[in-house]
């Protein structure tokens, strides 16, 4: 008998009023026995893309180590520093984008980085606003979450010009 180890899904989303401006993000994720935990916080001020990779860090932060974790999120910028692997080039090119300008969000990209070797992380990317149950709820953390706060301070954000 093969026994599988158990597994997380997890769903997530990013939002901003106004771009930069007040951002919140919002999770979901459903656990190995199949609990469910939303998770939501918010920014002072932030960009969406912020808002979309601290959704998963603080998700993948929930989540032990060495799990199989199903990530979906309507973030492309996610998704495809995944998937068309961004993150190996721009480490090669030690943190330059292909213009050869300074990575946006290198400081989450590497609190990322750091959480993928620690899960077995796959991601899918799904359109958003298109009524998919658990992308809406997140959706809806994330906008009562910068509509209400309490609101933290976005160290990274301006951080050296890199957003």
């Amino acid at each position: 008998m093969n026994i599988q180890e158990p597994k997380y899904t997890v769903y997530t989303d990013g939002a901003c009023s106004g771009n930069p401006g007040p951002g919140g993000w919002g999770a979901v994720i459903i656990d190995h026995v199949g609990k469910r935990h939303e998770i939501s916080g918010a920014f002072q001020k932030t960009t969406n893309n912020r808002m979309e990779l601290i959704a998963v860090i603080k998700a993948l932060e929930m989540i032990p180590i060495n799990k199989e974790v199903y990530i979906t999120t309507d973030s492309q910028y996610v998704v495809n520093a995944v998937h068309k692997d961004w993150l190996s080039a721009w480490q090669d090119r030690n943190w330059r984008n292909a213009q050869k300008k300074p990575v946006a969000n290198r400081d989450l990209w590497e609190r990322f980085l750091k959480l993928l070797k620690t899960h077995k992380a796959r991601f899918e990317w799904i359109r958003g606003h298109t009524g998919h149950t658990e992308n809406e709820r997140c959706d809806q953390l994330a906008v009562q979450s910068y509509s209400q706060g309490p609101f933290q301070i976005d160290d990274g954000y301006g951080s050296g010009g890199l957003w």
